[in-house]
């Protein structure tokens, strides 16, 4: 052991996707709630499901499989929403299930290899391993942002 201070631990929210295993930091959660059916909107990139009446706030919802490049997943009852604000945007993604919440700290993540061409930004951030799981730590800010100006 040495002598620094210990690091500052960070805790994921991890879910399912297309049977992968994900993540996201827990402060940017703000609800988990079960699948309710969207009203789409037009126009709206294929990802983008619509949206839903979330306390009397339109929230939009995308299809987080679809947004990764994943197949588009098949929505049950026992899909998930969880609910993410970014920059004071609320958004929905969409998940197969939530798994768990793990706390970690930075020395436990190491970012993703360079596999990828062109100008598209990076949406897994970090990876880090879990009892012999790979676990994919998502940029949100990369998500979401790009959600908005394709939004709009």
């Amino acid at each position: 052991m040495n002598d620094r201070e210990s690091p500052e631990t960070i805790e994921l929210l991890t879910f399912q996707i297309a049977d992968q295993e994900y993540s996201l930091d827990i402060m940017s959660v703000r609800e988990i709630r079960g699948w309710t059916r969207t009203t789409p909107l037009p126009h709206a990139p294929t990802y983008m499901k619509g949206v839903i009446n979330l306390r009397g706030t339109v929230l939009p919802v995308m299809d987080l499989s679809e947004r990764l490049g994943l197949n588009p997943q098949k929505q049950t009852d026992r899909n998930v929403i969880i609910v993410v604000n970014h920059d004071d945007v609320m958004t929905g993604l969409l998940v197969d299930a939530v798994s768990d919440i793990i706390a970690l700290t930075a020395d436990d993540l190491q970012p993703p290899p360079e596999m990828q061409a062109g100008a598209t930004p990076n949406v897994v951030s970090s990876l880090t391993l879990i009892d012999e799981r790979m676990i994919r730590v998502l940029d949100l800010s990369s998500i979401v942002l790009s959600v908005q100006s394709s939004a709009a």
